[in-house]
């Protein structure tokens, strides 16, 4: 009778991605808000969203950052915020700041919705 040998997978080493000496990680912004009404009659209705911006973008003396979010709440279709840039930062004291944001969702069901709002402060606890 022959003896089956069984592989025995080794594990392989994860490697943790870090950041090199000359790479930083830039801070980013939760948001939240609310698109303006749009379409006409029982079909008048707005967007709800929430997320976290991409990582601060140096333009000039200040930073901008960018928005890319798939998905607004609505109940038979949705909007994307795709490709939004922040304008840059607002100083609100103690050293910290927020972004202005305005623009125009996709277009989906023969409409678009246009929306302002202001990011939240960055790092709220530090």
């Amino acid at each position: 009778m022959q003896k089956k040998k069984t592989a025995v997978k080794k594990k392989t080493a994860v490697k943790k991605k870090t950041l090199s000496s000359q790479q930083t990680q830039r801070h980013v912004h939760e948001f939240e808000g609310s698109t303006k009404l749009a379409e006409e009659g029982a079909d008048r209705h707005n967007h709800r969203f929430a997320g976290v911006t991409g990582q601060a973008i140096r333009l000039g003396r200040s930073h901008v950052h960018e928005i890319d979010l798939t998905k607004t709440d609505f109940l038979n279709h949705f909007h994307n915020l795709k490709k939004i840039r922040t304008g840059p930062a607002i100083p609100v004291g103690n050293g910290k700041h927020v972004h202005f944001v305005t623009g125009q969702t996709t277009l989906n069901d023969g409409h678009v919705h246009q929306f302002n709002f202001a990011t939240l402060i960055q790092s709220p606890l530090i």
